[in-house]
């Protein structure tokens, strides 16, 4: 080996540079998360193993927690308001919905939590995935420059940008928790409807409203999510 200076470590090299990072990450502050999973009795191993791999920010609280049993808007509004009911977790900053079929990246909830710190116009930022399916679309829904609300899938960034949209899926989204707290949103937030209202997504439904009360949401193309599909072993 050889001889070497002792110094006082790469980070502190250069501690105006660490010291931004660490301030834009926004790890510093309070980043309590909790994660929400609507299923039923199981869910496929590979779509296990990768929330297994989930990175929460350091030292923060998190609670794991499914929805079992129900219609899945059901399951996300009677969740919600569970967690709202409760002392401490209607304290937290966020609530990270994903589905048992999403596998996400092993770093997107610090991903998406470090873009959300960023943002703090945006109320809910998702990760990228498809429709299953040959000819499948990006679940990024609506164009907001359009005066009309409309829910059209739009293009990803093949950047890896932030895609502004007026509604997104519910596979991988990381949403602030307080907007649930506003009066003014409808209830119940998520509502799958197929009858003479109309036919309808939960997640849809949800959006419908909430950008009546000058809510945004986005999509982070840079955390992309695969969408499992058991019956073909694909995934999407």
């Amino acid at each position: 080996m050889k001889p070497q200076l002792i110094e006082a470590g790469r980070h502190n090299r250069d501690l105006a540079a660490s010291t931004t990072r660490v301030i834009q990450g926004g790890s510093w502050k309070k980043q309590r998360t909790v994660m929400l999973i609507p299923a039923g009795e199981s869910i496929p191993t590979k779509v296990y193993l990768s929330h297994c791999g989930l990175i929460f920010p350091p030292n923060q609280a998190a609670h794991r927690m499914a929805a079992m049993g129900m219609e899945v808007g059901e399951a996300f509004s009677n969740a919600i308001e569970q967690i709202l009911a409760h002392p401490d977790l209607q304290q937290w900053e966020y609530l990270l919905t994903i589905y048992p079929h999403n596998i996400p990246p092993a770093d997107g909830l610090v991903r998406l939590i470090a873009r959300m710190e960023a943002h703090p116009e945006l109320s809910c930022i998702g990760g990228l995935y498809w429709t299953k399916g040959e000819g499948g679309v990006p679940q990024i829904w609506g164009d907001p420059k359009d005066p009309v609300l409309n829910f059209r899938p739009q293009p990803p960034d093949p950047n890896g940008g932030l895609v502004e949209c007026c509604g997104t899926g519910m596979g991988f989204n990381l949403w602030r928790l307080k907007m649930f707290r506003d009066d003014r949103l409808r209830k119940p937030w998520f509502k799958t409807i197929a009858g003479a209202e109309g036919v309808g997504t939960q997640d849809l439904y949800f959006w419908g409203d909430a950008r009546k009360h000058g809510y945004r949401c986005a999509i982070d193309c840079g955390v992309l999510v695969g969408h499992y599909d058991v019956a073909t072993d694909t995934v999407w």
